[in-house]
Parts: structure tokens; sequence; C-alpha cells
């Protein structure tokens, strides 16, 4: 914003980003694919998501008031963090972001913003009669007040494998200035793309379908170039003839695509 607005009161506007990533990977075996669920479990596991979350609150500044963790038996686990816009001194600071002594399984990370709330789900998943495996991770990033979740928009995209990206971004309510007009949105905005590195953007094929009137927007984006030995798990792509190494290539590129357009095109 090029001049700071002057706010009646605080400023309640709902600002939420919420974002779908997927990284799609070639495990020909049983064998492989349920370690592939085991390689991106100790990946990805609470420790690692709990970091992530943590520098998220950094880079959007707010402030951290307190985490609650629990493991759960044979795997999982889930993280609440509460913060806050503004640092309150008089809270009990858990300061487990500075520790590196975390939780050791995978799922579920949960903040709060005053109103507001940071979560991280991760979903791997495979099927035994399919040599694709997938690893979904959902994120939301809602925040009321002065804070942007756009902030956090590249940070996250670089901290994971992202063959496929689904972003949703929506203002919701209206705050007024000091002469009691109300505003909609507090910021310009014409596409989620606009906040996103543009070295980023080059990798993939993006489109938008936004609804200006009402403050939402939408953009999904899908990898350009599949280099194959970064999709294959446990193997060496100067391994396997150049026809399987095709075949591979289509069928990563055909599961990306039916992924991105939301439908089974391919039976």
């Amino acid at each position: 914003m090029a001049k700071k607005l002057e706010l009646y009161g605080f400023n309640n506007l709902t600002k939420s980003l919420s974002f779908n990533i997927y990284d799609v990977c070639y495990a020909k075996s049983e064998r492989e694919q349920k370690d592939y669920i085991e390689y991106i479990d100790e990946q990805y596991n609470s420790e690692r998501l709990t970091k992530i979350l943590c520098d998220v609150t950094k880079t959007i500044q707010a402030h951290i008031l307190n985490i609650s963790k629990q493991d759960y038996d044979p795997q999982g686990a889930s993280v609440t963090i509460l913060i806050s816009e503004e640092l309150i001194h008089s809270a009990q600071i858990d300061n487990s972001c500075n520790k590196g002594d975390l939780l050791q399984s995978r799922d579920t990370i949960l903040a709060h913003l005053d109103k507001s709330h940071v979560s991280v789900h991760t979903y791997p998943e495979y099927h035994p009669d399919n040599s694709i495996a997938t690893f979904r991770v959902d994120i939301d990033v809602s925040t009321c007040g002065q804070i942007s979740p756009l902030k956090a928009l590249n940070y996250l995209i670089a901290n994971f494998d992202s063959d496929i990206i689904t972003i949703d971004y929506r203002v919701r309510g209206f705050t007024r200035d000091k002469d009691g007009k109300k505003l909609f949105t507090d910021h310009k905005m014409a596409s989620i793309q606009d906040f996103i590195k543009k070295e980023t953007l080059k990798k993939y094929d993006a489109i938008d379908v936004n609804v200006y009137q009402e403050n939402m927007f939408h953009t999904k984006m899908l990898i350009k170039e599949i280099e194959l030995q970064n999709y294959l798990f446990n193997s060496d792509v100067y391994e396997l003839p150049p026809k399987e190494r095709l075949l591979i290539t289509n069928s990563l590129r055909k599961e990306m695509i039916e992924i991105f357009s939301g439908s089974n095109i391919y039976g």
C-alpha cells in the first residue's frame, strides 16, 4: 500500500489463504511404495512441520504464545500453536521452535493468531495396483487484522516438492476508515501470481479463476518439466531402457494432469 489507511478502531478484515501442494513419485513395487510412505513420514514429521510453522509465524510477523503437542500410536501427531499479532509479555511462552526438541511423527499442525489460524496437514497415499504414489499437503493461513498471509506464500512453496499447487485467497468482512466508510479490502490485488516469485512461476503453467467483486482469487499451477530421476524412488534412470523411461514419464504426467484438472480424464 502506498499510503497507510487511517481506520476507525481495529482492522477486522479476515484474509484467508488456502492451498494444496502435491508431490508425485514413481514407486514400482508395493514394497517401494510403502518405503516411500515411510520416507515421507520421516521427511515431513512433526519436527520438520513445526519448524516450518514457526518460520511462517515469523514471516507474517506474528508472535507465538504457546505450543501444545501430542504423538499418536502407531503414527501421526498434532500440534497446536497459539500466536498473537502483538507480543503478549504476560503469556507463558513455549519456545519449542527454538529448541528442536519436538515430536517425531507426521501429520497435523494448527496455529491460532488471535481469531485466526495456520494449519498444515499431510496426506501420503498409494495404491498397490498403481506405481504412482502421491503426497498431498493442505495448508491454511487465515489472519485477522493487518497481517497478510500472502507473505508466507513463497516460503511455503519453497519448503515442499511441488508438482501441482492449487491456491485460494479471499478477503472477508469489512472494516471502517476514520470517516466511517466501509472498506472491503485494505490492499490492491489482481492475482495470487503477483505474490509468487518470478523464478518460481517460470517453472509452472498457471491459470487464474478470480471473482474480483467478491475479493476471491484462485490460482492453479502445474510443473512444466519432468526430470525423471527426481521422480524415481530408489531407482536410477540410467538403469531403465528408453521405452520404459517414456512410459513412466507419461504415467507421471497423466497423474499430474488429472490432479491439476480435478477429473479422471484418462479413465
